[in-house]
């Protein structure tokens, strides 16, 4: 298993200047708290699954297997 930044480095510098605005918050949800703080509760829940290969909400990070 290994989690990367997505490839597209765009991506990458838009999501990160968001997450700079934010505090750390994932940019792509209005709720601010430790679930939704980066690297989310969803990426990190996703990511114990042996069998899940694919991106977080936001597209910076992308597990593969």
């Amino acid at each position: 298993m290994s989690v990367e930044l997505n490839k597209n480095e765009e991506i990458v510098k838009l999501v990160q200047e968001g997450l700079k605005k934010t505090g750390g918050y994932c940019p792509c949800r209005t709720e601010k708290s430790n679930d939704t703080k980066c690297m989310c509760k969803e990426f990190r829940e996703q990511i114990k699954d042996p069998n899940f290969e694919g991106y977080c909400h936001c597209l910076l990070y992308y597990k593969s297997n």
